[in-house]
């Protein structure tokens, strides 16, 4: 199937999709922010998505993409990132991947198209969760701190 082949290229090519994210992200001005992260961490959270991607697709259910990322979502807030700036961040992982695919151009077939899509459909499903669960965590962040 290539949706399996997919992840797999991503996974075996996570190290320089980590890295390659990670000077976008601190190069562009809508994630401007994301300078007061350590760079270790950004590295870190960067490599996780993209290293660990059939477990978060296949094995993660949505309590752990919640507990994931209202963490985050929290740590960024502590550490002063604008909440545009750091949902930016998580779209751009997104997009990043999406370039990658396109690149990679593997599909050839109809049949292949499908499982392509029902990937991508997987990734943007993932993605939109991340993004709400990572809200309520910097939503809840500054709660505390203006309590």
């Amino acid at each position: 199937m290539l949706a399996a082949r997919l992840v797999n290229l991503i996974e075996a090519h996570s190290e320089p999709l980590s890295q390659g994210l990670l000077n976008k992200l601190l190069a562009a001005e809508r994630t401007a922010d994301l300078r007061k992260v350590p760079v270790d961490e950004l590295r870190e959270r960067t490599y996780e998505i993209y290293r660990n991607l059939s477990d978060w697709l296949l094995n993660k259910t949505e309590a752990d993409i919640e507990r994931r990322y209202v963490e985050l979502g929290q740590r960024r807030a502590q550490q002063g990132v604008a909440f545009s700036h750091f949902l930016w961040a998580l779209v751009a992982t997104k997009a990043h991947l999406h370039e990658f695919l396109r690149r990679e151009g593997l599909v050839e077939k109809a049949v292949e198209l499908l499982g392509e899509v029902e990937l991508l459909q997987a990734l943007d499903q993932f993605f939109d969760r991340a993004l709400y669960y990572a809200s309520v965590g910097y939503e809840r962040a500054q709660a505390a701190k203006a309590a």
